[in-house]
């Protein structure tokens, strides 16, 4: 690959914007609002100044990233490598202080992410993996440092007829998607309904904690990369639903089509 680059490099860099973020979120902060009336912060901002400014300094690949995203279809079209980032995923999440939110990560090759890491600083949970060499759940300690790590999956459950876990969006539950869940309840004995925010509901079917994640509602390319990265690492994939194909990147709309993860 080109560079060698490999996610023992950015792990840190994702640590460093987490670090940044915890400390805007432990105070007082302001809350803009888009053109498209989504909610923005201090700590969007800084998190995706000290992304950018580190993955510089270990690779010459561009970056696409929510807050940096007016780089035209025709510039972007042949990239073979890139940066896909979302540097405060679940901004609603930051607003509401559950720490449910995240750091994203993802290096897309072609129209796929191969390499993906994701951090939850406020609930210390490091979600990784790179292509061909596994996914990985760390929790941390208050300081950063890695307490535990497991190779995903932790679980899985084989007969989902007799009981299924889905996880859905504490923010965007879709009527399409509640309806979706509701025809799963009709197939299986007991039904779990977990709701979560940000790309933490992807990490959560990589590890087991969750059996599937429809989204029958509106996402971005770069709220799924990294944690689709590791979906894919951990046996699972994040599928179109109306073609049942692996969801694809760096489109001319960055739009994503409606997915299921399983």
């Amino acid at each position: 690959m080109k560079n060698n680059v490999q996610i023992e490099k950015i792990i840190p860099i994702v640590l460093l914007a987490g670090k940044e973020i915890v400390q805007i979120y432990n105070k007082d902060f302001e809350v803009e609002y888009k053109d498209d009336k989504s909610p923005l912060t201090e700590a969007d901002k800084k998190a995706h100044e000290i992304i950018k400014e580190e993955l510089s300094k270990i690779s010459d690949f561009p970056i696409l990233s929510e807050e940096g995203k007016e780089i035209s279809y025709e510039e972007r079209k042949n990239w073979k490598y890139f940066w896909m980032v979302d540097p405060l995923d679940g901004t609603k999440e930051f607003i509401k202080r559950n720490g449910e939110f995240t750091v994203n990560i993802a290096l897309i090759h072609k129209n796929r992410p191969i390499l993906g890491v994701v951090f939850a600083p406020a609930i210390k949970e490091l979600y990784y993996a790179q292509e061909g060499k596994g996914a990985y759940k760390e929790v941390l300690s208050d300081n950063f440092l890695a307490l535990s790590k497991n190779k995903l999956p932790l679980a899985s459950r084989k007969n989902l007829k007799d009981q299924i876990s889905v996880v859905a969006s504490k923010s965007h539950l879709s009527p399409q998607t509640q309806e979706f869940i509701d025809n799963l309840a009709l197939n299986t004995k007991y039904l779990t309904l977990i709701s979560k925010g940000s790309s933490l509901k992807l990490c959560m079917v990589a590890s087991g904690e969750a059996d599937i994640y429809p989204r029958l509602a509106p996402t971005m390319e770069w709220d799924t990369a990294a944690a689709d990265a590791i979906v894919r690492e951990s046996g699972k994939m994040t599928y179109q639903f109306d073609t049942d194909k692996p969801l694809v990147y760096n489109k001319k709309n960055l739009l994503n089509p409606w997915f299921i993860v399983r």
